[in-house]
């Protein structure tokens, strides 16, 4: 039975076939175009630096996140006090440097305390020069009442190491004289108390040093000087780990420096592998120049589209940078197509009817997989994450540039190559050499001064070992029943492995990976985890709008939704409610506060007194607009269960209420990581199975190359998993890389499998193989050598390229030319 599809394929093939034939006439027009094309475009890295958007908030969470919103609903209705700060009711991050002591036997000896009271001094007596001016800690530190904002803990101990054995601390809330109620959980780490609370140890203590917010040049300055002080400490007692909140922004901007250097490294390494595999011991069939030029021609393409997507104003984004390795291995692997389809056309044609012959065969095969991995990179762009659309964007037009010159530059350098070897010229020299070995002549003259040597029979080039590897062992090995059999229990290992990876994935980037290895800042996350990971963030519940808080009913019916918050396993309590604490001061007072002119009036002197609590009440015109509570959370089951639960039960109450913290931004990747990768990969799946209907002249084999994108994902996601990466905007760059890199494999074999003449498809399958084998090994290695330098990167974001990148190679060349090839031959139908 034969079904073909191919009417699009032959208009390809024909209109590809009148422009091979038109580079091979006039071939310098189209080194020289590009190359002028690639210099104008190029200028466009003028602005590179202009572009470059590294601001973590605007590129790792999601661009309509639900806490973007929250957060402006609370910066509208609690606006920051500069008098009265509170870092419980930031509704940013806000601006501070931070401190953790840890030790091994208990950060709350004395000895220990005296070595914190030490750095403490020495940290809040850093001074700042400022044109002519001098500021000290005091001059932009976050005050109250005018004062800088306390370390209430070092504030409990009256800045005396000695005081710990006579002031009873209790955790995780300390009564204290003047202070109040004091709460301790953020600031003491692993805490033993005794039956009554009392804190006997801790085995980590942190400290807050909050600036004003007005200035940030001041701010700046002293919080370098921060780093650097930290950075020169050496502590004995205790060890100490420091942060601010610039630090996660700065050391971010590293990790695209950490990579600079190996571009160069990498380019070196597949100019050496895609010359070393295109060497030919004959002096005129010699490729070394073409493969040369061949990964030139990816350069110019990196040049061309990044400079363009720069001069028209588009944003670059520290994972772009990772990009061009990704290039540099489908250029190089189309080259190798192209070379190899080249070898398969009669040297005694001329130059222009064997170019024609190699567009013919191999620009619909790199056709197929460009306008795949384009669409696919460009159907990604629909992403919450702007990191992964800059990405997408910068690498889809790139691959489109890659394209154009592969199809122009490089196939006029291999046109003119062409005409070097049809004047049978030396690869080195140009000059012509003799064919046939004259007699008497030297083992030396033999090995450099011959060549033009070609299969008499078939008038093609002579076969390549591999190919011959390929065609006379690996094929017919490869459809052997016990083979197939043996490969069909392999993939059914592998599929398995793949789906119980996926139904263990992580969700979520660790803010963490995004400096790099050697940062300060990865030791303070990390004791950061380790010593404060039992209680969570103080989640913000307010009110929306007007509500009559001075009724019975409605405030029992508000009473039972925050009831329903207590409820919730990770919610330990309520730690701060203005209207728990108003109710309190109504019964000691005996004020009746049942009626709205009693409540408003009486809130006003209790409001006086406690300037905090003014902070969680907006009052417009005599009239409660908005109103918040606090929530403290302790051991989190994930960020994700978290961040649900709360924002459902908010939604169940009949009171309309928001929730929010600061924290939230970033937990936002949770809610629509999994759901929008896995609705982008499927729409692309789908669309890649109707460009593969459109152009394998088969319908049957475009299904096998739609089986195998699915697969290779799967089996991706799955392994990732297994060595520990999450699902984040990082890694979902490299699953939309995996939809391309799977057609490029599947799509050559398909494809070369249907245009086969043979007449069974054991045949067929050996035939492919034979043809394409080697060039897909040759692609897939190269792929790997242009990332495998980013294994030695001290960027996590660069180092879960190369691994996920490694996956895909992997499994795309496995299912290339091992389990699509044996999959064919149970396809009957498949013919041209």
């Amino acid at each position: 039975m034969v079904c073909t599809t191919d009417c699009l394929e032959k208009l390809l093939r024909l209109c590809l076939e009148k422009v091979g034939k038109f580079i091979g006439v006039h071939p310098w027009w189209f080194v020289v175009v590009p190359l002028a094309l690639a210099g104008s475009l190029g200028w466009g890295f003028c602005f590179l630096e202009d572009r470059k958007s590294n601001d973590i908030v605007q590129q790792f969470t999601p661009i309509d996140g639900r806490a973007k919103t929250e957060k402006q609903f609370y910066k509208t209705f609690f606006p920051h006090n500069k008098e009265a700060f509170s870092s419980l009711r930031l509704n940013t991050d806000g601006v501070y440097g931070s401190l953790i002591f840890t030790s091994q036997t208990n950060a709350l000896s004395v000895a220990a305390l005296e070595e914190i009271l030490w750095i403490d001094a020495r940290v809040t007596g850093i001074t700042i020069g400022h044109g002519k001016d001098i500021f000290s800690y005091k001059d932009i530190c976050a005050k109250v009442s005018w004062r800088c904002h306390l370390n209430v803990l070092l504030e409990i101990l009256d800045y005396n190491a000695n005081n710990i054995s006579v002031v009873n601390l209790t955790f995780p809330i300390y009564q204290h004289f003047r202070m109040g109620r004091v709460s301790l959980e953020h600031l003491l780490g692993q805490v033993e108390v005794d039956s009554t609370e009392v804190i006997q140890s801790a085995k980590a203590v942190r400290l807050f040093y909050y600036l004003q917010e007005d200035n940030d040049t001041l701010v700046d300055a002293w919080l370098n000087e921060f780093v650097h002080l930290l950075s020169n400490v050496t502590t004995s007692v205790t060890e100490v780990s420091y942060f601010t909140s610039k630090s996660r922004q700065q050391e971010f901007e590293k990790s695209t420096k950490s990579v600079t250097y190996l571009f160069a490294i990498t380019y070196f390494i597949a100019i050496l592998f895609s010359v070393l595999s295109c060497v030919r011991f004959d002096n005129v069939r010699n490729k070394v120049w073409v493969a040369f030029l061949g990964v030139i021609s990816t350069g110019l393409a990196v040049l061309s589209s990044f400079g363009f997507l720069l001069l028209i104003n588009v944003p670059f984004v520290i994972t772009v940078a990772s990009s061009p390795f990704l290039i540099l291995g489908i250029g190089i692997d189309d080259m190798f197509i192209m070379i190899s389809c080249w070898q398969q056309t009669n040297v005694l044609d001329s130059v222009e009817d064997r170019m024609a012959a190699t567009y013919r065969e191999a620009a619909i095969s790199i056709t197929i997989t460009t306008l795949t991995d384009v669409l696919a990179f460009y159907l990604s762009y629909n992403t919450p994450f702007r990191s992964v659309q800059t990405f997408c964007l910068y690498a889809g037009t790139a691959i489109l540039f890659c394209y154009l010159y592969n199809i122009t530059f490089f196939g006029a350098c291999l046109a003119l190559n062409g005409k070097r070897e049809e004047g049978n010229r030396h690869w080195l020299t140009c000059l012509k050499v003799p064919e046939d070995c004259p007699p008497g002549a030297s083992k030396v003259y033999v090995s450099c001064c011959l060549g033009g040597v070609y299969n008499r029979e078939t008038g093609t080039e002579e076969e390549h070992v591999m190919q011959k590897f390929f065609r006379k062992h690996y094929a017919p090995c490869l459809t052997t029943v016990w083979a197939k059999a043996l490969v069909i229990i392999f993939y059914i290992i592998y599929i398995s492995g793949s789906v119980y990876g996926c139904t263990n994935i992580k969700e979520g980037i660790d803010l963490k990976n995004l400096a790099v290895d050697q940062s300060y800042i990865v030791k303070y996350y990390e004791d950061e985890k380790e010593y404060f990971d039992h209680f969570g963030p103080n989640v913000m519940l307010a009110v929306n709008g007007t509500f009559p808080y001075w009724e019975n009913a409605e405030r029992a019916q508000l009473e039972s939704c925050i009831k329903e918050f207590e409820m919730l396993t990770f919610v330990s309590n309520l730690s701060t409610s203005w209207l728990h604490s108003f109710e309190h001061y109504a019964r000691e007072k005996a004020i009746n506060i049942s009626s709205g002119f009693e409540f408003k009036s009486n809130l006003k002197l209790f409001l006086q007194q406690h300037p905090f609590l003014r902070q969680d009440v907006s009052i417009t015109n005599d009239t409660i607009v908005a109103s918040r509570i606090f929530l403290q959370t302790s051991n989190l089951p994930s960020e994700k269960t978290m961040l649900e639960s709360v924002r459902k039960t908010a939604q169940g109450c009949q009171t309309p209420l928001v929730v929010y913290h600061p924290a939230f931004i970033y937990y936002d990747q949770y809610a629509v990581i999994a759901t929008n990768t896995v609705q982008t990969v499927s729409a692309a799946t789908v669309v890649m199975l109707i460009m593969s209907l459109m152009l394998i002249p088969n319908p049957v084999c475009a299904l096998w190359v739609t089986f195998a994108i699915a697969s290779v994902i799967v089996g991706v996601t799955g392994f990732m998993a297994l060595f520990g990466i999450n699902l984040d905007s990082i890694s979902m760059i490299n699953l939309f890389i995996s939809i391309g890199f799977s057609v490029d494999f599947s799509a050559h074999i398909s494809y070369t499998f249907v245009s086969s003449t043979k007449p069974n498809t054991n045949e067929k399958v050996a035939d492919a193989l034979s043809h394409l084998g080697y060039p897909i090994l040759q692609g897939a290695l190269s792929t790997v050598l242009g990332v495998v330098v980013l294994s030695a990167s001290v960027s996590y974001i660069f180092r879960t390229f190369f691994t996920i990148m490694f996956l895909v190679i992997l499994f795309g060349l496995l299912h290339g030319i091992v389990f699509i090839p044996v999959f064919l031959t149970f396809t009957k139908t498949c013919s041209k």
